[in-house]
Order: C-alpha cells, then structure tokens, then sequence
C-alpha cells in the first residue's frame, strides 16, 4: 500500500441495497466523520429476499469513489468465479486513476451457490475453486507489476498479455483475500496485503493466530500483513457497546474494522462513536505501537 499507513483503519460497510442516491450520501457522510474505508458486498442478489434491489459491486464503487474525496474503499470481497482475473485487474486499475488511488481490491474463492445457478457462473468443487483463486491472485499481482505477462495455469492461460497503465498504487493495488478455514488463511497469509474475515471477537483471534504463524512460516514480516474483520451486526447500540466491541477485536491484534451501516435510529450513536470514541483508540493504538 503507497504511503504512511495508518495504525487502524475504521470503516463503514453500506452493503449494495439502498437507492444509489441514498448509499451517495451515506458514504459523503462516513468520509465527513472521519471513517477511514467504506465497502460494498459482491453479490447479485440477496440471500434473505432475492427479490430485493441490488446493485453490481464493482460499478457501485466506481459510482461512489470518484463522488468522494479521502476515503479509501472496496468489496468485501469479490468472488474470484464471477470475473476473469486479468478483467478484475482492469478494472480495479481503472478505478484507482479515477479516484487518485484510493481503491482497494478485496477476493476470495466465492461461495454461493445458489447465486452461480441463478446468474449460469460455473460452480467448482471447494478444492478447484481454491486453487483458481490463488492462479488469479498470481495473474493480478503480475499484471500490475510486469509490462506483459504469460501465464499457462491449469485454470487460467495468459499469453504475452500487456497491461497499460500501471496502478498509481506502488508496487500494486493493496490485496485483500477474504479467509476462514485453514488452507484459505495460509493462501492469505502467504499473498494478502490485508487479510479479511468476519464473525465475533472469541471467534477470530484464533484464526489471526493461525494467520500470523503462517505468515512467519511464508518468511514475510510480523507486519506485513494488515487484519481485517467485517462484523456480522453493527454494536452501535451505545456508545459504550461501540467501545467494548472495538476494543476486543484491537486487543486480538485486528487493524482495520469494518462495521454494517447501522439502521437510521442508531445514527446519532455512530456519529458521537466517530467524533469522540474512534480519536480515542487511534490514540491507544498509537502508543502501543510506539511502545513495542
């Protein structure tokens, strides 16, 4: 990732539901808050009510990043069966010129498969998708670094493939791989930029353990890799509720923390979290660091 990073990142998940103006706003006013990131989901449909208006992932961030001005911004995550690897690394480069650099580009294997059958994407078994990822992972590094690329994988077959222009983003646009389960973490832990997952905080310290020792075992630096976690629900029920959650998932070593777009009753809580609770734990965060 280009630049002076920051200790943690906050961020806001709006998802892809809402009417385009109403998600315009929503991230016009994270940025105004302070939020480090915001994010969108890679779907086309919604598991609880399919027949729910949804935006394309992808387009949405294009929409909404060149209408914003500071914050950095994504999917959580893209599934890797739904775009060619070398059309995923186009468009994410495009993006980042468009926004002055400020896109990141979130993957993992895919999962649903209800989604393939609807939209006729080609559903491999668990294993192949897996090793399609980390062919593509290879692909999207590559492209960005090399001016032409060959690649003869078993899934994927590049030839003497030119990639103009570069990211602005150097060496490439900051990785997120989206891992749960063990051969999915030690994919992230050997390529990712920034690991992703989701669930509580008792529930991912062990997974941040488990990346951490493969990353060492990969040979890359302790710091090498930035932990993120979506959570399942936004803890914008109080602001003390916010603190306690926040701090849980900073104490298991989590740097980035991305919570829903909470409903509108709940707004006034987020905005005293973002103004007066977030300055709190970068500072804490801060001095940690400085004292390691």
């Amino acid at each position: 990732m280009s630049g002076q990073r920051p200790v943690v990142r906050f961020g806001i998940g709006t998802g892809n539901r809402r009417p385009f103006p109403e998600l315009l706003a929503q991230w016009r006013w994270i940025e105004e808050l302070g939020f480090d990131t915001a994010w969108v989901v890679d779907h086309f449909m919604a598991a609880d009510n399919e027949d729910t208006p949804y935006f394309e992932a992808w387009t949405l961030i294009a929409a909404l990043g060149v209408q914003t001005e500071r914050l950095r911004f994504g999917v959580l995550v893209s599934g890797n069966t739904y775009r060619n690897p070398g059309l995923l690394a186009k468009m994410a480069v495009t993006i980042d010129h468009a926004t002055g650099g400020r896109v990141e580009l979130g993957i993992g294997a895919g999962w649903w498969e209800r989604e393939h059958r609807a939209y006729s994407f080609p559903f491999p078994s668990t294993a192949d998708r897996i090793a399609m990822l980390e062919e593509a992972i290879q692909i999207i590094d590559r492209l960005q670094r090399e001016r032409r690329v060959t690649f003869r994988g078993r899934f994927y077959q590049f030839e003497d493939a030119p990639f103009e222009p570069k990211p602005i983003q150097q060496p490439r646009i900051p990785l997120i791989v989206g891992a749960f389960k063990p051969r999915m973490l030690r994919l992230a832990a050997r390529y990712a930029d920034i690991w992703n997952t989701r669930g509580e905080p008792d529930e991912v310290g062990p997974l941040a353990d488990y990346v951490r020792e493969a990353a060492r075992k990969a040979g890359r630096a302790e710091d090498a890799i930035r932990f993120s976690v979506f959570t399942w629900r936004p803890p914008f029920e109080s602001v003390e509720r916010f603190r306690t959650v926040a701090l849980a998932y900073l104490e298991r070593g989590f740097t980035d923390l991305v919570f829903p777009m909470p409903p509108e009753p709940q707004w006034s809580v987020l905005e005293r979290c973002a103004r007066e609770v977030i300055p709190e734990l970068r500072e804490r965060a801060a001095q940690a660091r400085r004292a390691q």
